[in-house]
């Protein structure tokens, strides 16, 4: 994910994942570009960005705090949940956002094109 989240006009969400990672892999890149592909499919899904090194942070954007509560409880994402907490994070933080405002400068584009 090396683009920026083509969103639309605001209002809308922004689920803010924040984490710190343990050592090793232990299938964890796997798992998140499996997350990005399914939370792409919900409904109510906006767009994506992402920056991983030592501190991650994800940034999901939603239409309505409905669909952030309904990807919460997906299947899949749920057990991506329970292996962060025992396997892949040290320490994280979610917080969600409503986008009041939104500009910047140069092209945008899906974060998946």
């Amino acid at each position: 994910m090396s683009r920026i989240a083509n969103t639309p006009e605001p209002p809308y969400y922004a689920v803010i994942f924040t984490s710190l990672r343990t050592a090793g892999d232990n299938g964890y890149a796997l798992m998140a570009e499996r997350m990005a592909e399914l939370a792409a499919q919900q409904p109510g899904f906006l767009g994506l960005e992402s920056a991983r090194e030592t501190l991650g942070v994800t940034v999901s954007y939603w239409e309505s705090l409905e669909a952030i509560a309904q990807w919460k409880q997906q299947v899949e994402h749920r057990e991506a949940q329970r292996l962060g907490r025992n396997d892949w994070y040290a320490a994280f933080q979610v917080r969600i956002a409503r986008v009041e405002r939104d500009y910047g400068l140069g092209d945008r584009s899906d974060s998946e094109a």
